[in-house]
Formats: C-alpha cells, sequence, structure tokens
C-alpha cells in the first residue's frame, strides 16, 4: 500500500523528496521502490532472494512427525534420523533451527511417579470412597506440612521435544522409580 502511493506520486511527477517527506520516509527508501518500479514495472519483491533452506515444508512436516513420535530423542539422535532419511549432509544446529521452525522447542521433561495399574485404582476407590465428605468432616483431619530435601547428583532429567501446550500431555513425562538419597521433614 505504502509502495502503491509511492509509485502514484512518481508518475504525477511529484519529486522523491517530497515524496519521502510527505509519507515520513528516507529518501533512500524511496528511491529504491521507484528504482525497482523502473527496473520491473512492478512494485512487489522479487522471488528467490537468499539462499534457499537444505529443508523444505515437506522434509519440516516428516521432521516434526519424527520428532512428536520420539519425543525424548537428542539433537544427535534425530540429526543422524535426518540425514539417513533426507539424504543430506545435515548439522546439528540446522535440525534445532528445523525444530524450532516446526513450533516444537526442547524442554526438561516433567518428573512424575510411576504408577501401575494396582495403584492407580487405590487412588480411584480412596477418592469415590471420599467423594460424599462433609466440608466439617474434612476440617477434622490433620493436614501436616512436609518437605523433602534430596542430594542430586548430575543432571536432574532428559529434554523432552514439545509444544508448549503439551506440557502436561503423559507422553512428555519422564517416569521416576527409584528414589534419591533424601530427607523428609514434617511438621503441622
Amino acid at each position: 500500500m505504502l509502495r502503491r502511493k509511492i509509485v502514484e506520486q512518481y508518475q504525477k511527477g511529484v519529486s522523491q523528496r517530497k515524496i519521502a517527506k510527505s509519507l515520513k520516509l528516507s529518501s533512500s527508501t524511496v528511491y529504491n521502490i521507484i528504482q525497482r518500479f523502473r527496473e520491473s514495472g512492478t512494485i512487489s519483491v522479487r522471488k528467490g532472494q537468499g539462499r534457499k533452506t537444505i529443508l523444505d515444508a515437506r522434509d519440516l512436516r516428516a521432521l516434526r512427525r519424527h520428532c512428536i513420535t520420539y519425543r525424548n530423542a537428542t539433537v544427535m539422535e534425530i540429526t543422524t534420523w535426518a540425514q539417513e532419511y533426507f539424504q543430506k549432509t545435515l548439522l546439528v544446529n540446522t535440525i534445532h533451527r528445523a525444530i524450532h521452525r516446526c513450533r516444537l522447542k526442547l524442554y526438561r521433561s516433567k518428573k512424575k511417579p510411576y504408577l501401575n495399574m494396582i495403584q492407580k485404582r487405590r487412588h480411584f476407590l480412596w477418592a469415590k470412597a471420599h467423594l460424599k465428605w462433609t466440608v466439617a468432616k474434612w476440617k477434622t483431619v490433620l493436614w501436616s506440612d512436609k518437605s523433602k530435601f534430596e542430594v542430586l547428583f548430575g543432571k536432574l532429567g532428559r529434554h523432552v521435544i514439545r509444544t508448549k501446550e503439551d506440557k502436561d500431555n503423559p507422553s512428555c513425562y519422564q517416569c521416576s522409580v527409584q528414589k534419591p538419597a533424601s530427607l523428609m521433614v514434617w511438621g503441622c
């Protein structure tokens, strides 16, 4: 729209300086737009400017599918898969940028305790049994305040590739079964 105004005023015979002043643009911007109009006869930017991406839209869709299927894979593992799948020489940084272009990110996975079916069933039955408790009955329960201090070494967990909205997706969790050395402090 702005380019069209510049070209219309230029065709009416208005000087470049006056066009720049009236539209509050630099004179070099006005000059470049008029020069492009003189050379090509159009005001649109030519396609094909700049370096082409090594992965096209189809490759990015395949990469996105692979990343969602294998959420816990490292970028290095995805890079080796992509080199074999696309038959192209790809760097880790290229794949990392491509993952971001697919609207995915690397997040640290949430640690959730692993619950088998028996434990899930017990939790469900307990919640069902206490469903009809009144507020007065819940007030008789002593709620303790507990704090757990853990001694951790090394990395705190693996990364997972996901979108921002997938944070509560169970496939993005890291199940933890073994407990590190810890100290539990209770208070009432």
